[in-house]
């Protein structure tokens, strides 16, 4: 019997473990934990990798959508519009801030969220709006931007699942994801497709005044070391995770292009089960697949994963409770039925192992498990 994890760290940082000890010693050695050369170097190789015009690092993907917020002056009662199929930090920053969450529904093919929802949401008091591109997808941004442009609204783009990732607009203009907003914003966790070896975020703009904001706000409110010019966070990416992370970022592409033949993989195998739908493409965007998520029809989800984790493989659900339907986010504007793509998804999609290191072998393990329990 094999043992096939969601993700396999081990393996990945032993294929690349001579840089990346090198990277952590010389760290250690020149004991710049804090504000190092790595980090620059890091932060202005990401500029260059995403094209975009400034990289602000911070310390993890959850400050990066709260400094985003704070940057853009947005004020206890203004409302800010995301989905409610999505992993809790989102709505979590909008409500720490005293703004207020206006969750809408998914699109049932993609999982992110619907842009027709999106726009019937949208009240006077509304200020921003922040798509999350979901498991490695891009959300609908063309629909998006062009909704944000016509009633003056500030896109925060969530791409802590999607580094790497493109979207061509109907013009032709491509631009990765994280890009498009007026900020983006992206997790370094272990397990993300750029992942450092603890916790690590990152903030993208191309506004230099925008830019000014971020460094300020994460770095205690101040430009001149002392001196508070607002209200800030202390939110930085260390040194020895921006070292780590300079070394894996080179091997992204590879990391992603590893992905999509895992995913190819599953959808040969599960195209056309009827018991299986495979995650749905928009044509417009490339996936990248942090996740590899989906949708059971008439399977009892926790028998099924139970007889694959007898058989060692591993599978886990994003997300099984809506945001709407959180007891933390209990809200008289919303009861269960209201959004029922996203509550239809929380009942049914499952994720199976998706890393940069499944083999030929392993992938056949899984879906032959798979295949045998639906029989």
């Amino acid at each position: 019997m094999m043992n096939i994890p969601m993700v396999d760290l081990k393996t990945q940082y032993h294929n690349v473990k001579e840089e990346i000890d090198k990277a952590i010693l010389d760290v250690v050695e020149n004991t710049t934990f804090i504000n190092g050369p790595a980090v620059k170097e890091f932060q202005t190789a990401l500029e260059t990798y995403m094209g975009v015009k400034h990289v602000i690092n911070c310390a993890n993907g959850t400050d990066a959508l709260q400094i985003a917020m704070m940057a853009l002056d947005l004020q206890p009662g203004d409302e800010v519009i995301t989905t409610s199929f999505t992993f809790v930090a989102t709505v979590e920053v909008i409500a720490l801030l005293q703004l207020i969450p206006v969750l809408v529904d998914a699109l049932p093919g993609t999982y992110n969220i619907d842009p027709v929802a999106l726009e019937k949401a949208i009240t006077p008091k509304t200020k921003a709006i922040v798509p999350v591109h979901l498991f490695g997808q891009c959300a609908d941004m063309e629909a998006i931007m062009d909704i944000a442009r016509r009633h003056n609204l500030r896109v925060i783009e969530d791409n802590c699942q999607a580094i790497g990732a493109y979207y061509t607009f109907s013009d032709g203009t491509r631009k990765q994801a994280g890009t498009m907003g007026d900020i983006g914003t992206t997790s370094f966790f272990p397990s993300k497709n750029l992942g450092c070896y603890g916790d690590g975020g990152a903030m993208f703009t191309n506004d230099d005044i925008l830019a000014e904001k971020l460094r300020m706000i994460s770095n205690h409110g101040m430009k001149v070391r002392y001196y508070h010019d607002s209200i800030g966070v202390n939110s930085r990416l260390d040194t020895i995770q921006a070292a780590v992370l300079k070394v894996k970022l080179p091997h992204l592409d590879t990391y992603i292009a590893n992905r999509q033949r895992a995913a190819a993989y599953y959808d040969n195998a599960f195209g056309n089960h009827p018991k299986l739908t495979i995650p749905a493409r928009d044509p417009k965007s490339t996936h990248v697949f942090h996740q590899y998520t989906m949708v059971l029809n008439g399977v009892d989800r926790a028998d099924l994963q139970a007889k694959l984790q007898e058989k060692g493989i591993s599978s886990m659900v994003y997300y099984p409770v809506p945001m709407h339907m959180q007891k933390a986010y209990a809200d008289v504007r919303y009861q269960e039925g209201d959004f029922p793509v996203t509550e239809a998804l929380s009942r049914a999609v499952m994720s199976l192992p998706m890393h940069t290191e499944l083999t030929e072998e392993q992938l056949a393990y899984v879906v032959g498990g798979v295949l045998e329990v639906l029989s």
